[in-house]
């Protein structure tokens, strides 16, 4: 990952913490995936906790200048993604992200498995 898009994700996770995101996860997908190199996830207690960890990422980094392409989903607020190009940001409430498990879908990549077991083994 080069340091400008590390930055950024830092900035992102920052940004979801100040409001007090629960369970912030980076997936670096770089390579992997075509529409993205970065995801990162994170999920509120309520659909107003929902949208304010989503409205806090959009407002800093629009006064940081980092592009937002889209939004969808602030309406429902059950699940928001923010699409920053090479970072997507999803957003959800907790019963949402338990289950789209979004997170399960790079751990069963191959890739993925061959990096876990060679953590198990040393």
């Amino acid at each position: 990952m080069n340091k400008e898009r590390q930055e950024t994700v830092e900035k992102i996770i920052s940004w979801a913490l100040d409001k007090k995101a629960e369970d912030v996860k980076h997936i670096d997908v770089e390579g992997k995936t075509d529409f993205t190199d970065s995801i990162i996830i994170c999920h509120g207690t309520a659909d107003l906790h929902v949208r304010a960890i989503a409205d806090n990422i959009i407002t800093m980094a629009k006064s940081e200048n980092i592009q937002i392409l889209s939004s969808e989903g602030k309406n429902n607020a059950t699940w928001i993604l923010i699409d920053m190009g090479d970072i997507i940001v999803h957003v959800f409430n907790e019963e949402t992200r338990d289950f789209y498990k979004i997170e399960d879908l790079y751990k069963l990549s191959p890739k993925n498995r061959k990096k876990e077991t060679e953590n198990v083994e040393g």
